[in-house]
């Protein structure tokens, strides 16, 4: 059969622009990440899937995206290697605080330096 022209050139450029849009949203989860465990510091690790999941939708709705997918897939893996369900429902709502645009720090823990 016959290609519908233009149909392939148009998925390929809005998929290329989802992945530009949401790139710096999986960019601000990495640095959460990255800050977690170089802080390796007790009791933060809500404040950093509060601060990642904030930076990345103060993005826009590509870093938004970006973040619910990271977060979800995270938890999907941390689940599967047997993480606590209570755990995993106190990290979800700490993603959807950052998310919905709340202060992360509001999970900071005392102590933690300034520099997170």
């Amino acid at each position: 059969g016959k290609a519908l022209p233009g149909r392939c050139s148009l998925w390929v450029h809005l998929v290329s622009l989802c992945l530009f849009l949401s790139f710096p949203g999986a960019w601000d989860m990495w640095r959460a990440y990255s800050d977690m465990r170089e802080a390796n510091y007790i009791n933060s690790d809500k404040y950093f899937h509060a601060r990642g999941n904030y930076d990345a939708a103060q993005r826009g709705p590509g870093g938004a995206w970006a973040a619910e997918v990271i977060s979800d897939a995270r938890e999907g893996i941390q689940k599967f290697l047997g993480h606590g369900a209570e755990d995993s429902l106190a990290d979800q709502a700490a993603n959807e605080w950052g998310r919905s645009g709340k202060d992360p720090n509001h999970f900071r823990p005392k102590g933690l330096p300034d520099k997170y």
